[in-house]
């Protein structure tokens, strides 16, 4: 059975969930990555959206005037990382309860979600497309200055996912813990292998 997280997400509903498990988004997503983070943690500017229980996705979507409005032509996720050094703020500052982006974060975001009650999700690479068909429609976009990718852009979505929760709410971090399982799954087959082919260190 799949999960289901709707907007506006409480710190209840995330409580129950650990990193690994597979989600789905109803209701509000944000597009907000690298400049919005910018000028809400470095700046001091307020957002133009109140993210309280909502959903941010770290991406830059490709986006087409249709009429009076705008279409969704893909919403591929960009590196989360590259966020890290202001997520823990953004979420104190906001009240935001999912991020959504690639790869993982670090110690920063932890923290943030632990003392927060936020989580931290990965949508599947190369799936930008699939993505979009998950956008009901573009409520509407804001910090339009900033350029196409780095607006905000607020969508209604329904069933947006899969999402694999890769920081809970108490502090677990799957890429971290895949690490170290690798880590050490690692060392005695390398030692292994050292041992028949003597140029390995």
């Amino acid at each position: 059975m799949n999960k289901i997280l709707k907007t506006p997400i409480k710190s209840g509903d995330l409580e129950l969930l650990s990193t690994g498990d597979i989600v789905f988004l109803d209701g509000y997503l944000v597009t907000c990555r690298d400049m919005a983070h910018r000028r809400l943690v470095d700046l001091s500017m307020d957002l133009p959206v109140d993210l309280d229980g909502l959903a941010i996705i770290h991406a830059g979507p490709i986006v087409t005037q249709n009429g009076d409005g705008w279409e969704i032509v893909s919403i591929g996720p960009t590196t989360s990382m590259r966020m890290e050094v202001h997520e823990k703020e953004f979420i104190k500052k906001t009240g935001v309860k999912l991020i959504v982006g690639k790869g993982g974060m670090g110690p920063n975001t932890v923290q943030g979600c632990a003392e927060h009650k936020a989580v931290h999700a990965v949508f599947p690479g190369g799936c930008a497309v699939l993505a979009a068909s998950k956008v009901e429609e573009i409520e509407r976009v804001e910090w339009f200055d900033l350029g196409m990718p780095e607006a905000l852009w607020v969508l209604k979505v329904k069933n947006f996912g899969p999402l694999i929760i890769s920081i809970d709410a108490k502090g677990n971090n799957l890429f971290d813990e895949n690490k170290s399982a690798f880590n050490k799954k690692k060392v005695p087959i390398v030692e292994e292998i050292s041992k028949k082919i003597r140029f390995i260190k």
